[in-house]
């Protein structure tokens, strides 16, 4: 018989108050069973006008002050941000069955922030994120791999390669995160955090 938490789940979801804690068990757990990315998620955003889109992006951090991840600021997900900061998350596991969504507001994280992770990535990141003016229409893939070049020569320092302006990270504080077991015959298993107006995270289950 498989066993359950105080709540009737199953025991994954654990009996705890803080879902930053929950999170981060089941992201260890990722880690260790997906073959690629455990730390993709599908990151949706709005224009102000109301018009949804989505991709993947990388989670680079996260504690009790929220969730980040790095990216150009004049990207369409960086312009639709400064107009409209609400965002969603969504982690899916198919090794394991689970889901994680996250809903939530988003700021820039610090320039110190920002500058720290900048430069733990490799040397073609680096200038890659100087030669690509990301999500705007290309004449030429020609166009794209000379502006590396150009660029690699103005910062052929591998040591000294600066962050852009227009490359930050930005950092999601939740109002609210839910974790999903899938189920036999589509029963699956959901329960959902909430922040009240206290700050206090509340627990529901919802119905699958």
């Amino acid at each position: 018989m498989n066993q359950k938490n105080s709540l009737g789940l199953n025991k994954c979801f654990l009996d705890l108050a803080d879902p930053y804690e929950l999170f981060e068990k089941w992201f260890d757990e990722a880690k260790k069973k997906e073959i690629n990315d455990p730390n993709a998620l599908a990151l949706g955003t709005a224009s102000k006008t109301g018009v949804p889109s989505v991709r993947m992006v990388l989670l680079k951090g996260f504690d009790k002050n929220g969730f980040v991840f790095y990216t150009n600021l004049n990207s369409q997900k960086g312009n639709e941000l400064k107009d409209n900061p609400n965002a969603t998350m969504c982690f899916h596991w198919k090794s394991l069955l689970r889901q994680i969504r996250i809903v939530g507001t988003l700021k820039l994280v610090d320039n110190k922030i920002a500058d720290d992770y900048y430069n733990t990535r490799a040397y073609e990141s680096r200038i890659g994120a100087w030669a690509s003016k990301q999500s705007s229409i290309l004449k030429s893939r020609d166009e794209l791999l000379n502006s590396i070049e150009n660029f690699k020569k103005k910062y052929n320092d591998k040591d000294k390669v600066p962050r852009p302006e227009h490359w930050s990270g930005w950092n999601l504080k939740p109002s609210s995160i839910e974790f999903w077991l899938d189920g036999d015959n589509r029963i699956h298993e959901r329960l959902k955090y909430s922040l009240d107006e206290n700050n206090n995270w509340i627990k529901n289950l919802l119905s699958p």
